[in-house]
């Protein structure tokens, strides 16, 4: 009988350790690649710190990265599940047959930076000297320039034009070797901290251009069959994404954690930031943003050509992820 009762007794005392070990071992695991500076870098952090991944029974396995070309580069070599970019560059994977989809994330976008009282509208800028954040075919400088066009104001014509990386751009700027910057979103607030002023929004300038609302910039970006595969992973996911990015809006400890990430700023900049990051929350559904988006690809692969957008002559049919099926 004792022979009996002891094997029983074991499995008995071994049940309950493997009960409580089995969800960590069903935990799904998501490989992020993300720029080191960008705001949903703030919310990895946020859920990590709150332990919002284990309580939706996730692994977040995070790479930081210098630049954004650089988690394209890891989605397409397969060493990163999601990365965050915008919806053009995945429209242009899907039109050359790629099965990539965004998950919406931000409508955070830069603007027109001047500290000069006279430049109010687009048709100020003509006669001054424009730099211009990325180059030629950088999606929010076409966006004005149509919508300049659309006013009569021929920029490449009436202004002087300075093409350059987004750091040096801002630094001239400051240092007034030029009268206004087309600002990408978070050196548009580093300036506003600084005192320059945002006649043009490059927000409103999408509203002239067709759009009904504020237009989701980037999301979350991840293959088709991933996403078939993952899709439970993917909206517990997202659901502790808006949760991070809740708290980070309401509560100060959350937003002491981002804005640890941000370097050394000043009170009134750190408000500048919050204040943008939380303004920049999508709030519409996919359906009326990608509505919006299909408006601005029109005019960007009118005014871009096939160098910007490829060979897509409108937006393709899921660029914008609805959920599961």
């Amino acid at each position: 009988m004792k022979r009996l009762l002891a094997p029983l007794l074991a499995a008995f005392l071994l049940a309950p350790v493997f009960l409580v070990a089995s969800p960590a071992l069903a935990a799904d695991t998501l490989r992020l690649a993300l720029q080191k500076t960008g705001t949903a870098s703030w919310e990895i952090a946020v859920i990590k710190a709150f332990g919002l991944d284990r309580d939706a029974g996730l692994t977040l396995e995070t790479t930081e990265l210098a630049t954004p070309e650089a988690g394209k580069i890891a989605l397409q070599g397969g060493s990163a599940d999601l990365i965050v970019s915008d919806w053009l560059w995945v429209a242009r994977e899907r039109a050359q047959g790629a099965k990539l989809t965004l998950s919406s994330y931000s409508t955070g976008v830069g603007a027109v930076m001047t500290k000069n009282p006279a430049i109010r509208s687009v048709a100020d800028l003509a006669g001054k000297k424009l730099g211009v954040s990325g180059g030629p075919l950088d999606k929010s400088w076409l966006l004005l320039k149509a919508y300049a066009l659309k006013n009569g104001v021929d920029l490449e014509k009436s202004a002087t034009l300075v093409y350059g990386a987004p750091p040096l751009i801002a630094q001239k700027a400051q240092e007034g070797e030029i009268d206004a910057a087309l600002a990408f979103w978070n050196f548009a607030v580093d300036l506003e901290g600084k005192g320059f002023a945002r006649p043009i929004e490059i927000a409103e300038v999408e509203k002239e251009l067709g759009a009904a609302g504020p237009v989701v910039i980037t999301g979350y970006v991840f293959d088709e069959g991933f996403a078939h595969a993952h899709a439970d992973a993917l909206k517990n996911f997202f659901a502790i994404a808006a949760k991070a990015r809740t708290l980070i809006a309401t509560d100060d400890k959350a937003w002491n954690i981002a804005a640890q990430r941000l370097g050394a700023k000043d009170a009134a900049t750190l408000d500048l930031y919050r204040k943008r990051y939380i303004a920049a929350t999508p709030k519409r559904s996919v359906a009326d943003e990608a509505r919006d988006a299909a408006a601005l690809y029109n005019v960007l692969a009118e005014i871009g050509g096939e160098k910007l957008v490829g060979p897509g002559k409108t937006l393709p049919p899921g660029t914008f992820y609805a959920g599961a099926p």
